[in-house]
């Protein structure tokens, strides 16, 4: 057997024999096996790295100091307005309002002798005094005719000639029986038409507050219950129809009766406003001639019965 046969016999019997160790020896030459890597979700979770440190946060700037004043206006501006205070500056508001018309109302009554000169002052207060000294006598007189009742010797006779003297003065005033004295007569004339019946009644009113003991208009006597009211183009004296122009005749004392009527702000300028023209003249003879006739209570009757 030559050479090359023994040595291809013995590689055979190696491969035969030697089968296991053979293939170790070619595992070994083998490079070795790198194990895949394991699944994420069978990896050990990582500790979390810890934050870093976070350092004081940086304070705002202040800004410049407010004063006091400036802290109340930021208080109350802008207004935060409840319920309760809307109802309350509602009822603060009505409140006010009312007495601002109150002081006006006054004051519209004063405006008048605010802007009188001081010739119209004096007179006024003239006048006053006349209305003062005018109540002092008819005390007096009250006081006069009680004591000649309690000192007279016949007090019969004497207190029958005081009752038919007041009821003379009650004639007079209730219009039954005609009177005759001083006093002064105006005359309206109202060619525009606006003269209304309020304007004669505040006429007949301030003459009375003057002292006015009896007052005709156009031929109706004017009594305590005498009533105006307007009469289409005309006005209406206790029923009876009189026109323009009106026609005052009036008894009492003349230096009372007309500054009475002339006062700043008093019948004349009212008049004269509504393009009337107003003529008060002085007498010392007026006759008030128109009668009313007696009218007998139906009810009241005197409280000595």
């Amino acid at each position: 057997m030559s050479d090359h046969d023994e040595k291809t016999a013995e590689d055979r019997g190696d491969t035969r024999d030697g089968g296991g160790e053979s293939g170790n020896r070619l595992r070994k030459e083998l490079p070795q096996e790198v194990p895949s890597a394991a699944p994420a979700a069978e990896e050990a979770p990582k500790e979390p790295e810890p934050e870093p440190e976070q350092g004081p946060e940086p304070q705002p700037d202040p800004g410049p100091r407010l004063t006091g004043r400036q802290r109340l206006v930021q208080g109350l501006w802008p207004p935060r307005v409840t319920r309760a205070q809307l109802i309350v500056a509602v009822l603060l508001f009505g409140l006010g309002f009312g007495l601002a018309v109150q002081v006006a109302s006054n004051s519209d009554s004063d405006s008048a002798l605010r802007g009188a000169r001081q010739e119209d002052l004096v007179r006024i207060l003239d006048e006053l005094d006349d209305r003062t000294q005018r109540l002092e006598d008819e005390k007096q007189g009250l006081e006069q005719q009680r004591d000649e009742l309690e000192n007279s010797s016949d007090q019969a006779e004497e207190a029958r000639k005081q009752t038919i003297e007041k009821e003379r003065q009650l004639g007079i005033l209730a219009g039954t029986v005609a009177a005759q004295g001083p006093g002064i007569t105006m005359t309206i004339v109202d060619t525009k038409g606006t003269v209304e019946a309020d304007m004669l009644l505040d006429a007949i009113q301030e003459l009375r507050a003057a002292g006015a003991e009896a007052i005709q208009v156009n031929g109706v006597r004017v009594v305590a219950g005498t009533y105006l009211a307007d009469s289409g183009k005309g006005v209406s004296v206790d029923g009876n129809k009189i026109n323009a122009p009106y026609r005052f005749k009036v008894i009492g004392k003349s230096q009372d009766l007309e500054p009475a009527l002339n006062i700043p702000g008093g019948v004349v300028q009212t008049l004269e406003k509504e393009q009337a023209t107003v003529t008060i003249e002085r007498s010392t003879d007026i006759v008030v001639d128109a009668l009313r006739a007696a009218k007998r209570p139906d009810y009241a009757r005197s409280s000595s019965q």
